[in-house]
């Protein structure tokens, strides 16, 4: 419930600090387009730092916090930092603290999946606007609860799917609406990534400078496993939700916008570990499916770790299918489309000339897409924002009923306008999770 944080916080001390206080709501303000913007970044190791080079590649924007769980990982960010940019930076393990700072206008979340709703609805109560790593949410109710927050607290909420800001992916849409390659009916979203054997490390002590209980945060604790801290979370259901939910949730997102569609009412998946007798819990490879009746279009989705073929040149990417041609997105900024039986090659599109942009770079990189958000924090202005919180909802949705529906091994039948499956109490129970004492998603926010 919402009060469980405040009386959560009023009750606990961190060692070596005092008591924190609760955030106060602080009111919707629009930024001059020269006025400074405070930000802190939440999660440091991996895509955390993309964060800061994009957040640092924007003009009259400052770092003033980085925080993490582990004060080592913090300390190296912090010499790096001021290596790289002859700034200093204040540290913080505890994210609560970031939210009470009334200093920060804007946080960037980069922690693990299972914290990203919790984070983002505490920095909408704090009056804070909040840029979100894929997948916004670690189940569809918390999703859906983020987009309550962002409307409530009415705050600046991007997703991070990047390729909603490329220029060439942008027009590669815009084809598809005006009718290009005819009526599009499917779209098939590919995530072909190198993931190898990862073993299994067992059980040890929880290491010097990692405050593991916030780590944990709204999950259930286990005992310390450097199987989950850091990066291979992803592989277990209590804490990532797999490739489709880490890598796949760009394809998902672009299978959505293209289609111009929401979730579907029809799910199957298929897959399994069929490589190594790791410490993985999610499918290596899993193949899903979600149909749309009523609009009479199809996903496919497949998810499968190399060594594999590409697919008409990608091996992460999207193909579009319609009864006049192909459209095919490959990576972040760049497509193809070839034209009737014979394929004729039709328009294509990169990004920045002949060398592409790549993950980080240009308007469809990380820094074009932080660009766009600055932007709609300056203007308090969400409709520019490129992807909005409602859109982290839904892609980062689908992914989830695809786990649901390989995890429970049948066809499920959802209702999109409640976001419940039908007559199937236990599907439905794998929409949300219990949350830890004081790390609850609240049901009003």
């Amino acid at each position: 419930m919402e009060l469980s944080r405040r009386s959560f916080i009023k009750k606990t001390v961190v060692a070596g600090s005092t008591a924190i206080v609760a955030p106060t709501i602080i009111p919707s303000k629009v930024f001059g387009a020269n006025d400074r913007i405070n930000a802190a970044v939440l999660g440091v190791n991996g895509r955390g730092k993309s964060h800061i080079k994009g957040l640092m590649a924007q003009d009259n924007v400052n770092i003033a916090i980085l925080c993490d769980p582990d004060m080592n990982l913090l300390k190296e960010r912090q010499k790096s930092f001021k290596e790289k940019y002859n700034k200093d930076v204040a540290l913080e393990q505890d994210l609560r603290k970031v939210m009470d700072n009334k200093d920060i206008d804007v946080v960037s979340i980069a922690s693990p999946n299972h914290w990203h709703a919790l984070s983002v609805i505490w920095a909408c109560q704090a009056g804070k606007d909040v840029y979100v790593e894929k997948p916004g949410s670690h189940n569809i109710w918390e999703g859906r609860k983020m987009v309550e927050a962002a409307q409530k607290y009415d705050r600046i909420v991007q997703h991070g799917v990047q390729l909603r800001s490329s220029p060439a992916v942008q027009e590669a849409i815009g084809l598809m609406r005006d009718g290009y390659i005819g009526n599009v009916y499917m779209a098939r979203g590919l995530v072909f990534r190198w993931r190898g054997d990862i073993g299994d490390q067992g059980f040890s002590a929880v290491p010097d400078g990692v405050d593991y209980d916030l780590w944990t945060g709204p999950a259930p604790k286990r005992p310390f496993t450097k199987n989950l801290v850091h990066y291979n979370w992803h592989w277990h259901w209590d804490y990532g939700n797999g490739d489709v939910g880490n890598q796949g949730i760009h394809e998902t997102d672009l299978c959505m916008w293209g289609l111009d569609v929401g979730l579907p009412s029809k799910i199957t998946s298929m897959g399994g570990k069929f490589l190594w007798n790791d410490c993985k819990e999610v499918p290596e490879v899993l193949t899903s499916v979600y149909k749309y009746p009523d609009e009479g279009k199809i996903i496919q989705f497949e998810v499968r770790p190399w060594c594999t073929n590409t697919e008409e040149g990608a091996t992460v990417g999207n193909i579009f299918y319609g009864d006049k041609g192909i459209i095919v997105v490959d990576g972040y900024d760049k497509y193809t489309s070839y034209l009737g039986k014979d394929r004729t090659p039709g328009k294509s599109g990169k990004d920045g000339g002949e060398s592409g942009t790549g993950m980080d770079r240009g308007a469809g990189g990380t820094d074009g897409h932080f660009a766009n958000f600055i932007e709609a924090v300056r203007k308090h202005d969400k409709t520019i924002l490129n992807g909005p919180v409602e859109t982290a909802h839904l892609s980062s949705g689908l992914a989830h009923l695809g786990n649901i529906a390989y995890r429970l091994d049948r066809v499920l039948t959802f209702n999109p306008k409640s976001e419940t499956f039908v007559n199937d109490p236990e599907a439905d129970s794998m929409l949300t999770r219990n949350y830890r004492e004081g790390f609850e998603v609240p049901e009003i926010v």
